[in-house]
């Protein structure tokens, strides 16, 4: 994909964390505009950025901002939920929420601006996984992130013929406030949102946000039995 420079770019999640440090980033860069969503009302002082209410897990949300946003040449997916519970005894209930939002959400994001993208010259779509895709011993976050990485996947090939560049983002624990009670190294939310836009400016499918997710990766192809958070902490 061309530079973010002179683009407008969506960023789901935007108020806080690493969606505000993609906000931040793609500004940075000298994005024309950027949208930025949050499950509530917000004000962002800068005229470069419109900011939504949306709900990723409301169809009707979805395409309430598409029908607004018709000038998005890069949707980030970055919005989450973690809900830790074990699988087989926590709240289903949860687990169901869980993979709506996690999965089902971005997907929801990619069918309403698919045509979007695909009327101003093909843009980008961002996925946001987590190393914990690969890895057991997270619950159904876990379970939802393997499932959005594999959406992305085919994504990426639905995608192709319009132009679309389609990019799973894979990090370890970043600094932010869904994962603040967990004591473990963690990376800075500006630095995951620098690799991803680098990954996406230089035309990359995939990007690897720190050191841990990289040595995991090089794991795969060894014994799934290894393949547990243990690796991580």
């Amino acid at each position: 994909m061309a530079p973010i420079a002179g683009r407008t770019v969506l960023v789901t999640g935007g108020r806080r964390g690493l969606g505000a440090a993609l906000v931040d980033a793609a500004l940075a860069r000298g994005a024309a505009r950027v949208h930025a969503t949050a499950r509530q009302e917000y004000a962002d002082e800068r005229p470069s950025v419109s900011t939504h209410v949306l709900e990723v897990g409301s169809e009707e949300s979805v395409a309430a901002l598409a029908a607004v946003a018709t000038d998005v040449d890069v949707v980030i997916n970055n919005a989450g939920v973690l809900l830790p519970a074990p699988l087989l005894t926590g709240s289903l209930v949860d687990v169901d929420r869980t993979f709506d939002v996690n999965v089902l959400g971005p997907l929801r994001m990619a069918r309403a601006f698919a045509p979007i993208l695909a009327a101003r010259g093909g843009g980008a779509l961002v996925n946001v996984h987590s190393v914990l895709s690969w890895l057991g011993g997270s619950g159904a976050y876990g379970a939802s992130k393997a499932a959005a990485w594999s959406m992305t996947n085919s994504l990426r090939i639905e995608l192709a013929a319009q132009g679309t560049q389609v990019v799973g983002v894979h990090a370890g624990f970043i600094d932010t406030d869904m994962v603040a009670a967990i004591d473990t190294p963690k990376v800075t939310p500006a630095e995951v949102a620098s690799r991803v836009l680098d990954g996406l400016e230089s035309g990359a499918g995939e990007v690897l946000a720190d050191d841990v997710t990289r040595n995991v990766k090089e794991l795969l192809a060894g014994p799934v039995e290894k393949l547990t958070l243990e690796l991580v902490r």
